[in-house]
């Protein structure tokens, strides 16, 4: 017979409302100026739109880089949420980012996954494509270090 005892779950369910709520709440009213939105998740994934938008665009409607960098970074941080369950502290430790070719006139769509998640630290990769056509326009890898 065994001795272990089985222990409930309490990890908070995650949703997309919870995920949603968590852009507004969690993050710094810059990155919600963004307008992100979850279009859908799953555990180690998450998939946001950045609508397309003039006031993150430069010359030509094209959105500027710094944008879809904290999209891929926001979008990265609810992926691991994914994961976990519920939010922890945690921060970013490298974002490498390849800019493939200018997204312009055009929402993005920015999926995350979580690579391998440890301990200590979280490895991921990001996607961000034109919603209109699918193409890659931008692709990321990160480290995340958990608090």
């Amino acid at each position: 017979m065994s001795s272990a005892t089985h222990v409930p779950d309490t990890t908070p369910a995650v949703t997309t409302d919870t995920l949603q709520s968590a852009l507004s709440d969690w993050f710094a009213p810059w990155v919600q100026a963004l307008g992100l939105k979850v279009e859908s998740f799953q555990t180690d994934e998450v998939v946001l739109r950045l609508p397309q938008n003039p006031a993150l665009s430069r010359i030509g409607g094209m959105v500027c880089g710094q944008a879809l960098m904290a999209a891929a970074d926001t979008a990265m941080a609810l992926a691991i949420v994914t994961r976990l369950g519920n939010q922890r502290p945690m921060t970013t430790v490298q974002l490498n980012t390849s800019f493939l070719k200018p997204l312009a006139n055009q929402d993005a769509l920015v999926t995350a996954r979580v690579l391998r998640a440890g301990k200590s630290l979280v490895f991921g990769e990001i996607d961000i494509v034109a919603a209109g056509d699918g193409k890659s326009v931008c692709r990321a890898s990160t480290t995340y270090a958990l608090l």
